[in-house]
């Protein structure tokens, strides 16, 4: 068993809705979240807001998953962010769980 952990921008949840769909993962979890950076090292040419603080409406969603789903998820994650024209990607990470009841 592993612990699914997606972040995203709120405008990806239908596409990462479809991805879990995909590969087969029956019950996740998902809530609003908003996404902090800080943009302070950036030049304020390249800084499109002109702030230091930018903030993000987000998405959190996890889920327990058999490990053969996990590989697919990751593959389909690999394929949409190779097609985003944007800077934002969905961002994935994978927690082995040693026990659960």
């Amino acid at each position: 068993m592993k612990l699914l952990i997606i972040t995203a921008v709120a405008a990806f949840e239908n596409d990462i809705k479809k991805m879990l769909q995909q590969a087969e993962v029956k019950s996740f979890s998902y809530r609003d979240v908003k996404g902090f950076k800080d943009n302070s090292e950036e030049g304020v040419a390249s800084n499109w807001f002109g702030s230091e603080i930018s903030e993000t409406d987000s998405l959190l969603f996890y889920a327990f998953v058999k490990k053969d789903n996990v590989a697919v998820l990751f593959d389909l994650v690999a394929e949409f962010n190779k097609k985003q024209e944007s800077h934002s990607t969905i961002h994935v990470a994978v927690v082995n769980i040693e026990q659960s009841n």
